[in-house]
C-alpha cells in the first residue's frame, strides 16, 4: 500500500491517510478482509507519529471502512456493495453541492452547469 503525504497540502496528515485508504477501499484496490499495516508499521514507513496513524485508523473504523481484531490486526471491513455505493453517493452529493455553489457564484446558468457535469461524467 503506497500512501503519499504532503506537508503542503493544507490537510492534516491523519486526514490524508484516511482519505487515501478510504479511496483504495471504495475503488476496490483494497478488498474486504485485506490486512492493513499495523499502526506502528505504517507510522514507521511514513516516518510520522504513531498518534497520527492511530487517529486515521480510528476514524476509518468509526466510519465502517476497517475493523480491528485484537491480537490479529486491522482489516478492510466486510460490507455489501451497497455500502460502497452509499458512501460514493454521499461524497458525490457533497461535491456536486460545492460545484453548484461555485457555478452560481461564477454566473453559470443551471443548464450550463448541467452540461458541464455531463461532460465531466463522460471523461
Amino acid at each position: 500500500m503506497n500512501l503519499f503525504l504532503s506537508n503542503l497540502s493544507g490537510k492534516a496528515l491523519y486526514e490524508q491517510i484516511y482519505e487515501q485508504i478510504k479511496n483504495l477501499i471504495l475503488e476496490g484496490s483494497l478488498k474486504e478482509g485485506d490486512a492493513l499495516p499495523t499502526i506502528r508499521g505504517l507510522a514507521k514507513d511514513l516516518r510520522i507519529s504513531v498518534i497520527t496513524t492511530s487517529r486515521a485508523y480510528a476514524d476509518l473504523e468509526r466510519d465502517g471502512y476497517i475493523c480491528s481484531v485484537v491480537g490479529k490486526g486491522t482489516f478492510v471491513a466486510e460490507r455489501g456493495k451497497e455500502f460502497a455505493r452509499e458512501k460514493n453517493l454521499a461524497e458525490t452529493d457533497e461535491l456536486l453541492c460545492r460545484a453548484a455553489e461555485m457555478a452560481r457564484r461564477g454566473g453559470l446558468s443551471e443548464e450550463e452547469f448541467v452540461n458541464a457535469a455531463k461532460a465531466a461524467f463522460r471523461r
